[in-house]
């Protein structure tokens, strides 16, 4: 089944019914409910059958505006509300995903197809954000600087910035929201939220459980809305102008598409867009770590996070070595449905993220690349309609124009080098600028990696893979991944306006730079 294709519904005893009646139990426990479709509406695809389980309701543009002007609205008493107030919802926010942890994690494998682990460590760092922005609460602050006056004050305050709309993708249905709307909140932003058309269910849980929050503690559900709807959706939040900070995540042509819009009528905007992520394999690599990192970044997710590892750039000496152990260790990846124990990789979105896979490995050995093992449809039972493919590892003679374009999907292409100038250059030479790694026990390569003349993406790391970033740190990448930051550090600031304040306390009014208007 293609994107395009008319989904079927599964049948009551079947797989996909039992996925069906998991995700409407899992749903009533959290206390989401899902509107009646009416004419039309949204298919509920799980990538583990390919069947649609259900339709949820998809909004217009009508919609959208609406859901704007009401949380424009709602801003204007939420911006007002003190920070550690703020702070309490998004806390009991918090409360609530660790009551429901379980079944938004259900709800994320059934519509994003990841591993159990992997669903319920999304849900975590959804819980980790919430800590992370009660803290923010009640440190959000300006500073004072001196005055070349005498009587004089100069300082800079941070205010709320107003509506916030976030675009989510359906590899991370639920985490990506979870760190901008934290945030936002403590910030004192209000939030509209339009989920991947993929999972829209996830939203509606997640968003549910904040509108808890929210009425429990007395302020307006508008504070937090979501809108489930497909490209027209979307263009509505990006085109409206009282969208004060447009967060999206996607693909690199999304983005080329979303800034002009954004930029062009006064906006801020702040993208995470693609990643084609490289691990450099020094010669003093501890090649047993290594190999863990490398196979969790390449096919966790199936390859389908944006800081997935789809790069290794390895030594000529240690290669061959290395290539053994990973072949070895890609021939016993457990395939199938994530929800069984012992399954490591679960199945690609749909068929249309297959076909792109297959053709990528075809375009390789086109450019004299070898696929050493992997790359191959892998039949499930039950599940005729959906996706399932063995991580392919592909060694390739030089990087071709198919190794510098990102393929959404578990391909690792395996290059050789000799120095590490010739590294650095390999890894650098793509688009993209996300994620990177090096594996070294060398501490003059390692820091040569960090330095200024090394990777030159927004995420570094040494002796760990390219994916699973902490909330702490601020994440986002550089190049056409679009230079935006969510999350940790001081990634805060994104979400509110700087305003720089001068009081003149003296009964002189002397100006600047001794500029005399006499």
């Amino acid at each position: 089944m293609t994107t395009t294709d008319t989904p079927t519904t599964p049948a009551a005893g079947t797989l996909g019914g039992e996925l069906r009646d998991a995700a409407l139990a899992a749903l009533s426990r959290i206390g989401a409910e899902v509107p009646a479709a009416g004419d039309g509406g949204l298919p509920v695809v799980s990538p583990l059958t390919g069947e649609a389980l259900l339709t949820v309701p998809e909004a217009g543009r009508a919609e959208v505006d609406a859901a704007i002007s009401a949380a424009a609205e709602a801003f204007r008493t939420w911006r007002s509300v003190p920070g550690p107030v703020r702070g309490g919802v998004v806390r009991r926010l918090g409360e609530l995903l660790t009551e429901h942890k379980a079944d938004l994690a259900e709800l994320v494998t059934i519509e994003a197809g990841k591993i159990t682990s992997e669903a319920l460590g999304e849900v975590q760092e959804m819980i980790d954000v919430c800590d992370y922005a009660v803290g923010l609460s009640r440190s959000l602050g300006g500073r004072t600087m001196p005055s070349e006056r005498p009587g004089h004050r100069l300082m800079e305050q941070w205010h709320p910035l107003g509506v916030v709309g976030v675009v989510s993708a359906f590899n991370f249905p639920v985490a990506v929201w979870s760190w901008n709307t934290a945030v936002a909140l403590v910030c004192g932003d209000t939030v509209v939220w339009k989920p991947s058309e993929k999972t829209p269910l996830s939203a509606l849980a997640s968003n549910a459980l904040l509108r808890r929050a929210l009425v429990e503690a007395g302020f307006p559900e508008a504070v937090s809305t979501v809108v489930l709807g497909a490209r027209e959706a979307g263009e509505a939040l990006v085109a409206d102008r009282q969208v004060a900070l447009l967060s999206a995540t996607g693909s690199e042509r999304m983005g080329q598409q979303v800034a002009p819009v954004v930029a062009g009528r006064g906006g801020r905007y702040l993208l995470e867009l693609g990643g084609n992520n490289a691990a450099v394999v020094a010669p003093s690599a501890d090649l047993d770590l290594a190999v863990r990192g490398i196979v969790f970044a390449a096919a966790g997710t199936a390859g389908q996070r944006c800081t997935s590892l789809r790069r290794l750039i390895v030594h000529s000496s240690v290669v061959d070595d290395l290539v053994g152990r990973l072949r070895s260790v890609y021939a016993g990846l457990p395939v199938g449905d994530p929800r069984a124990d012992g399954t490591l990789v679960g199945p690609l979105t749909d068929a249309g993220a297959r076909a792109r896979m297959l053709a990528a490995l075809e375009e390789a050995r086109a450019d004299g690349g070898t696929v050493v093992v992997g790359g191959e449809a892998v039949d499930v039972d039950g599940a005729p309609g959906a996706a399932y493919v063995s991580p392919a590892l592909v060694r390739m003679p030089a990087q071709t124009d198919v190794v510098r374009r990102e393929t959404f999907a578990p391909i690792l292409y395996v290059l050789t080098y000799d120095t590490l100038e010739e590294a650095i250059e390999l890894h650098n030479d793509v688009p993209q600028g996300l994620s990177s790694a090096i594996f070294t026990l060398d501490v003059r390569e390692a820091e040569t990696f960090l330095s200024e003349v090394g990777s030159d993406c927004g995420i570094v790391n040494v002796n760990i893979g390219t994916s699973g970033a902490e909330i702490g740190g601020a994440f986002g990448g550089e190049k056409s991944t679009g230079g935006g930051r969510e999350s940790g550090s001081d990634s805060w600031k994104q979400y509110m306006r700087r305003v720089t304040n001068t009081v003149n306390y003296s009964t002189e009014l002397p100006l600047a730079q001794g500029v005399n208007f006499g």
